[in-house]
């Protein structure tokens, strides 16, 4: 076969790889077809992955299987962690996959440094400092994320003028290696600027705003490959890049819009620092219930809301609610999943959680559309949620979360809330919800207590 019939043979594997990306991108929109979508991001890069390396021009193939071997050696671990540690994994990709990008960025300099031109300095400049920033900014989210790293926003004066300089200093290094590539000495002064300000860009950012920390680091890391594309005049990884970078940045669009927040509150507002209130706040009266009183209200209900948060994720009660939405849904009550965008630590969170325990795809109901229901039902479940079910963000305008949208579960004709304490939730603030009438707190591990509540309501069928 002559090398004009193999160059054939590549370039409709890159454009059929092109084609699964978008489809995957579409089928990865909807639970119903997420596995298909997964599937075919796979089979797309499979074949963008073959058809680089059936290259002629490559010739040290057992380097490139050595790296293999070292990835998946990396990666395998890495994908079997526990379904809570997801965030953090999803964290180390972004890391991984931008410092990939930034490294074959700064080997095409050095490499190609005899004959780069002024504006392939700038694609590779940019890149490399995207690369760079992502890299460091998404180490310092999963170091959050694991509790490595404090969680409360890391403050000081002037930081957000100190934070823009240290980016400006990159921009300008930048800007002075394109006028004179050969300046070899600015470019790892570039490189150790960027990935100062990825720490800089992370670190004061606080534990409410993670999903969305995480949805624009992801948005970086495919920017990062898709200048990477540019650079090596790629357009299979131009295309996927800008899919991943435009995708995970509308994403960050939504998820600022359900919390009634913009970009630059997000990035610099330090949201999510412990509020001096809360320990007045804790000393108002609460009332408390038993598994068996929470069963009996259960049992007697018509129409049941579960509101899922990452206290059910940290407890892995899923699986044990979605036992409980089967006994309830055989007592003839209609029973649904109210998401809001935000809850968790990562965009999707619970619905990767309740899929995983084989809950009704059409039982997972978006905040807009669960809203208008609450006045309309009998008992509201709340399972490790806080700041999304909070009034405070209807009820008080000096509230840090004022304005956010939120589950009105304050509407429902009974609130039962598990959760192990009185402790603030993210954003660092107490809970009006909690303190409401018509509110029941639940108190214990959240898969404990719904084991106790599924063991009353057998106990009740069984009329003993």
């Amino acid at each position: 076969m002559n090398a004009a019939a193999i160059q054939q043979y590549l370039d409709f594997a890159y454009i059929a790889a092109v084609v699964l990306f978008i489809l995957a991108l579409k089928w990865l929109s909807s639970p119903v077809s997420a596995r298909r979508g997964v599937l075919a991001g796979e089979v797309a890069a499979g074949l963008a992955v073959v058809a680089t390396l059936y290259n002629p021009e490559l010739v040290a193939y057992k380097w490139i299987v050595i790296a293999l071997i070292i990835g998946a050696g990396i990666g395998i671990p890495l994908g079997m962690v526990k379904i809570t540690a997801v965030p953090q994994r999803t964290a180390l990709s972004h890391a991984f996959g931008a410092l990939s990008a930034a490294m074959i960025g700064i080997a095409e300099y050095y490499v190609g440094l005899s004959r780069i031109s002024r504006f392939e300095m700038g694609e590779i400049a940019m890149e490399v400092i995207i690369g760079s920033l992502t890299f460091t900014g998404s180490l310092i989210a999963a170091g959050k994320l694991q509790e490595l790293l404090p969680q409360r926003p890391i403050v000081y004066k002037g930081q957000n003028i100190v934070s823009l300089s240290v980016l400006g200093a990159a921009v300008l290094l930048a800007a002075a290696l394109v006028i004179h590539p050969e300046q070899t000495v600015l470019f790892p002064i570039m490189v150790i600027v960027a990935l100062l300000f990825g720490v800089m860009l992370v670190t004061p950012i606080g534990g409410a705003d993670m999903p969305t920390v995480i949805s624009l680091l992801n948005s970086y890391a495919g920017f990062s490959a898709a200048l990477l594309g540019f650079v090596l005049n790629s357009k299979v990884l131009i295309v996927a890049g800008a899919l991943d970078g435009s995708s995970g940045f509308i994403l960050s669009v939504i998820m600022c819009k359900a919390m009634n927040r913009s970009f630059t509150n997000v990035l610099f507002g330090a949201f999510g620092t412990v509020q001096v209130a809360v320990g007045k706040i804790e000393a108002r009266p609460v009332r408390s219930a038993s598994a068996e009183e929470a069963a009996e209200i259960l049992d007697a209900a018509r129409k049941v809301v579960i509101i899922p948060g990452y206290g059910m994720a940290v407890a892995q009660a899923q699986h044990k609610l979605r036992e409980l939405h089967d006994i309830l849904t055989k007592r003839g009550i209609d029973v649904s999943f109210a998401i809001h965008p935000v809850a968790g630590r990562m965009p999707g969170h619970m619905n990767v959680l309740l899929a995983e325990a084989d809950v009704p795809y059409d039982r997972l109901i978006e905040m807009d559309e669960i809203n208008p229901e609450f006045p309309r039902t009998d008992v509201v479940l709340v399972v490790g949620a806080n700041d999304v079910v909070n009034p405070a963000a209807r009820n008080d305008k000096n509230s840090p979360i004022a304005g956010m949208p939120i589950l009105n579960a304050s509407e429902a004709q009974t609130v039962m809330v598990i959760k192990r304490s009185m402790s603030p939730g993210f954003a660092g603030i107490d809970n009006e919800l909690y303190y409401l009438d018509k509110t029941l707190m639940l108190f214990g591990d959240a898969k404990n207590f719904v084991t106790s509540i599924i063991k009353e309501l057998n106990a009740v069928a069984a009329g003993t």
